[in-house]
C-alpha cells in the first residue's frame, strides 16, 4: 500500500539533532529537506501532501532517519521541510504520504 495518512512532526530545531548522524548514516540538517519515519525503508522518497492547509502544499522528501517516537505520530521532517509544508508554527499536521520510490535501506557512511 503505497499512500499512507498519518500526522507529521518536525524535529531538529533546538532540541539537539542538528549534525548527528541520521539512521542511515547522513548528518542530520534541519535546513535540509528529509524525514524519519518508523517503518518505511531508509533512503525512501516520499511525497508528502499537507491536508490541513488549503493550499495543500507537499514536497518530496527522502527517510534518512527513524521516528518518531511520539505515540500517534507517523513522520518526523526536518525544520526546512515543516516550513515548507506549513505547519513548523504548528507543530503537526495531518498529511498524506505517497511512496515515490522505495530505498535499499542501507547506512551510508559519510
Amino acid at each position: 500500500d503505497n499512500i499512507i495518512y498519518g500526522v507529521a512532526s518536525h524535529y531538529g530545531h533546538n532540541d539537539g539533532f542538528d549534525g548527528e548522524l541520521t539512521a542511515n548514516g547522513e548528518i542530520f540538517d534541519q535546513h535540509k529537506l528529509s524525514a524519519a519515519h518508523k517503518s518505511l525503508p531508509l533512503n525512501t522518497w516520499i511525497k508528502v501532501t499537507n491536508l490541513d492547509r488549503l493550499t495543500k502544499p507537499s514536497i518530496e522528501l527522502k527517510i534518512n532517519d527513524r521516528g518518531p517516537y511520539i505515540e500517534g505520530r507517523d513522520l518526523d521532517c526536518s525544520s526546512a521541510a515543516a516550513k515548507k509544508l506549513g505547519f513548523f508554527d504548528k507543530g503537526t499536521a495531518n498529511v498524506k504520504i505517497e511512496v515515490i520510490r522505495l530505498g535499499d535501506n542501507k547506512y551510508y557512511k559519510n
